[in-house]
This record gives structure tokens, C-alpha cells and sequence, in this order.
């Protein structure tokens, strides 16, 4: 099943004036490309409201402002390598917000930028550089070129 799609506000005036207009839901919904059930809430909206907006949804208001996202991101992108408190600093002092750690890392996930710093590798213990220098030397003794026959 193909995503849902939203009608902007234009479309939405659209449909709700062919609406008006007469022509059946079904038609409006083949012209817009979407499904019945999606014109029927929107005329059902607006019969009720008067408006095509959809209402306020409940739910925690974001700690940044659009414009705040567009600086997290932008500071991400300009030093890659840049950890999420280190980007919190920089957001701090630029615009006086103070949010956490946590909060940059949901945002830049939203910009769909994963990991902030480069990998680091585990440490080798003793034992493990022992077979490594064996296996190196293992692989320069084969590379020694021998009798040809």
C-alpha cells in the first residue's frame, strides 16, 4: 500500500470547492489523487470548523524553534567530526538556548545524520599483538620469492 499523501492548502480548498460545486467526493478524490476517505474527512472538517486546517494535535511542544533546527543542523554539517555537546555549546552561545544532549541527537537524527565521531578501534592486549606480529611475519616469509621451476 503506497504512503498516505497530504494535501496542501491549496488542494484542500480545491476539493472542498469542487465539493461545493457538486461533484461527488469520489470524483474530487480521483482528481487529486488520493483516497474517498480522505475527502470525506476533510468536507466533514469543513462543515464543522468552517476551515480546511486540520486542528492542533496534542503532544509536548518541540524546546527549538525551526529556525534553531536549521542552525543544529547546519553546524553539524559544517564539522562533521563535531560531538552533540560540543554542537549544544556552540548552539548555546549563538542563540542563548540551552537544550541537551539528547535533544541534538534527536534533531540530528532527523536530518538523518547518524554517528558524530569517528569510530575508535578496541584496544590490543598482549596476547593479541603477539599473533599479529606472527601473522605478519608468516605473510612477509611467503612473499619472499623462491626457487622458479
Amino acid at each position: 500500500m503506497p504512503p498516505r499523501r497530504k494535501l496542501n492548502e491549496f488542494e484542500k480548498g480545491r476539493a472542498v470547492a469542487w465539493f461545493q460545486d457538486g461533484v461527488p467526493k469520489r470524483e474530487v478524490a480521483r482528481r487529486l489523487h488520493v483516497s474517498i476517505s480522505v475527502i470525506v474527512r476533510l468536507i466533514q472538517r469543513f462543515t464543522a470548523t468552517g476551515r480546511v486546517q486540520e486542528r492542533c494535535r496534542p503532544g509536548r511542544p518541540k524546546k527549538t524553534t525551526p529556525r534553531e533546527d536549521r542552525l543544529i543542523e547546519r553546524l553539524a554539517l559544517q564539522t562533521r567530526t563535531a560531538s552533540s555537546s560540543i554542537i549544544r555549546r556552540q548552539l548555546r552561545v549563538a542563540t542563548n538556548t540551552n537544550i541537551s544532549q539528547q535533544t541534538i541527537r534527536n534533531r540530528l537524527h532527523g536530518f538523518n545524520l547518524r554517528s558524530r565521531r569517528p569510530a575508535v578501534r578496541p584496544r590490543l592486549t598482549p596476547a593479541h599483538r603477539a599473533a599479529l606480529q606472527t601473522s605478519r611475519e608468516v605473510d612477509t616469509s611467503a612473499m619472499v620469492p623462491g626457487p622458479v621451476q
